[in-house]
């Protein structure tokens, strides 16, 4: 089973991951370069990372497994198949960011334009 999180939800995320003295987050972003040019978000309290859907399997190697990761995309479609791949190569803890940037425009950053 896949966790999901709303944007919203992010801050109680990483508190519950710094309490539990995990290392410090990330946020990875499967979406294509253009997107992120378009609309990205701002690292607080997490490292983002970008890393496009389709290179994934070949970059597996740049993700700390010992890091949570929640995994974001435009609408969260992209990110959950991610963070079930994750999830089954074994990295843990992994959530996926539902909604995606759009909805992280709608409930924590409205200054993220909405593609």
């Amino acid at each position: 089973m896949m966790d999901h999180i709303r944007p919203a939800q992010l801050a109680q995320w990483l508190e519950q991951c710094r309490q539990q003295g995990e290392e410090r987050p990330v946020v990875l972003d499967v979406r294509e370069p253009w997107e992120v040019q378009l609309a990205s978000v701002k690292a607080d309290g997490f490292d983002l990372v970008h890393m496009p859907m389709a290179s994934l399997p070949a970059r597996l190697a740049e993700l700390p497994r010992h890091r949570p990761i929640a995994c974001l995309c435009h609408h969260g479609g992209r990110s959950a198949q991610v963070a079930y791949f994750l999830k089954n190569q074994g990295f843990d803890p992994v959530v996926n960011i539902s909604g995606g940037i759009d909805v992280w425009s709608a409930e924590l950053d409205p200054t993220v334009p909405r593609y």
